[in-house]
């Protein structure tokens, strides 16, 4: 499919060199999908999806040599040499002196809320993911979200929408106090916000304040090159530095950091928690023991550790980057095109469509994001997310609450062709956009409905009561 509309696409840096069938269900076949279902896309299986934008986590395309590495896996249990590899690669990049893999983002998440997060603990972020929250929760603690107020408008061209709020966060850490507060941690690029990035000035700045509290600095790093990109680009006196010269400035500046390298990694499953501090490091051995498996794997078959450190080296590479950025902005040029209301800036690894304002007739009781996904995937079989009220919990009333549907796209994976058949869809679908109808809970879990929730259109009788909501 060509663009009609002049808009050059993004010069592919890589060749392929195996095919994967892509399914085209038909609208009878789509719409018996959503039945089946229950309206949710997370229960979606991948043969009923045509282009799959839910989410840019583990479901990206391993490079020739990434693929080579795995052929060079050492399966001893403990003291593999991938394990070295993978260790050397991680200290090289960061700086920090104790690496603990495991399996992916959330176990990493586990490991380390598991440890310094008690029953009262305060932790700040500019803005927590879903798991990251949960873990939060899980452990007794209370997330707060410091982003700057213009994180919450999704109109403004602001270059740095992740940014902390460092006046909130010094008023915040003199109320609670190293006593309540184990560890302040900052997103980087802010998933939750729009996929935003953070300056180094601010994070030199939360650096500063955090120290004088003596409270921990930690990083959840898992896009941490496309942060660095934006950083290069949009920084005063930071294009003549190189990406990992970027990202060693904001690891020199933690204490710590969480990865799941299934983003910046470039990998299909992985992940590490990082520290400086020796005493942490050795609590969170215990758990990786307990929860992970033994310190030189940590839950992960030792060839994916060796195709992690070769992933972690080619996320840094610009050329690399530049491309994963224009491809992104490119889907967003398409839709703006065609008048679909998107979050600004365009971030680093998806489109965020704006949901209060491509569904303005809806009321947030009407789940509009849910609504709006479910339009898209009966439109085109494409498969997105709601990030919102949904995902997180309705904020309204606050004045710090969004209203997104991401549109994730896969590292290496999808043609410029492919993203314009997106936007086509996309663009069907806001032309129509008054004749959509909200949705209704019949299920809801208490904690990360979004995976397993299951839904009604608003104008059909519910099936079950829904349950209590958290």
């Amino acid at each position: 499919m060509t663009p009609d509309d002049g808009t050059p696409p993004p010069f592919e840096p890589y060749r392929a060199k195996v095919i994967e069938r892509i399914p085209n269900p038909g609208p009878a076949e789509r719409e018996a999908a959503l039945v089946r279902a229950h309206f949710n896309l997370f229960q979606l299986r991948s043969d009923e999806i045509r282009v799959d934008l839910l989410t840019d986590s583990g479901t990206g395309a391993m490079s020739d040599r990434q693929w080579a590495a795995l052929m060079v896996g050492d399966e001893s249990y403990a003291g593999s040499r991938n394990f070295a590899h993978f260790e050397a690669v991680v200290k090289d990049l960061t700086g920090f002196p104790y690496i603990l893999p495991a399996h992916q983002g959330r176990a990493a998440e586990n490991l380390l809320f598991s440890t310094l997060c008690r029953p009262g603990s305060v932790i700040p972020n500019n803005m927590h993911f879903d798991t990251t929250q949960a873990h939060v929760l899980h452990n007794g603690g209370r997330p707060v979200n410091l982003a700057i107020a213009e994180a919450y408008d999704p109109e403004s061209d602001m270059p740095f929408k992740g940014n902390v709020d460092v006046g909130a966060l010094e008023t915040l850490l003199n109320m609670e106090g190293p006593e309540r507060v184990p560890l302040v941690m900052v997103t980087i690029t802010n998933n939750t916000g729009g996929g935003q990035p953070v300056s180094l000035a601010n994070f030199r700045e939360v650096a500063r304040i955090v120290r004088a509290h003596q409270i921990p600095l930690y990083l959840d790093m898992c896009r941490w090159a496309e942060n660095a990109y934006f950083v290069r680009e949009r920084e005063p006196g930071m294009r003549a530095h190189s990406i990992p010269e970027i990202g060693r400035a904001f690891f020199s500046l933690a204490d710590g950091a969480t990865m799941s390298a299934k983003k910046d990694g470039l990998v299909n499953i992985g992940g590490f928690v990082a520290t400086r501090d020796p005493s942490v490091a050795e609590r969170l051995n215990e758990a990786q023991i307990l929860f992970e498996g033994f310190t030189t794997y940590g839950g992960l078959a030792r060839r994916d550790l060796e195709a992690m450190a070769v992933g972690l080296q080619e996320a840094t590479d610009l050329e690399y980057l530049q491309h994963r950025i224009a491809q992104v902005r490119y889907l967003a040029e398409l839709l703006t095109k065609r008048g679909v209301p998107l979050f600004k800036p365009i971030g680093g690894h998806a489109v965020y469509l704006d949901v209060r304002r491509f569904l303005s007739h809806l009321s947030l009781e009407e789940l509009p994001g849910q609504a709006l996904v479910v339009e898209i995937y009966r439109e085109g079989a494409i498969r997105s997310v709601e990030v919102g009220s949904l995902m997180f919990g309705n904020q309204e009333g606050t004045g710090r609450s969004l209203e997104l549907v991401r549109l994730a796209i896969p590292r290496r994976v999808y043609s410029a062709a492919q993203l314009a058949y997106v936007a086509d869809c996309v663009g069907r679908v806001y032309a129509r956009r008054r004749e959509i109808q909200g949705m209704q809970y019949t299920h809801r879990p208490e904690r990360l409905p979004h995976f397993t929730a299951r839904f009604a259109p608003a104008m059909a009788p519910a099936t079950a009561p829904p349950v209590r909501s958290s």
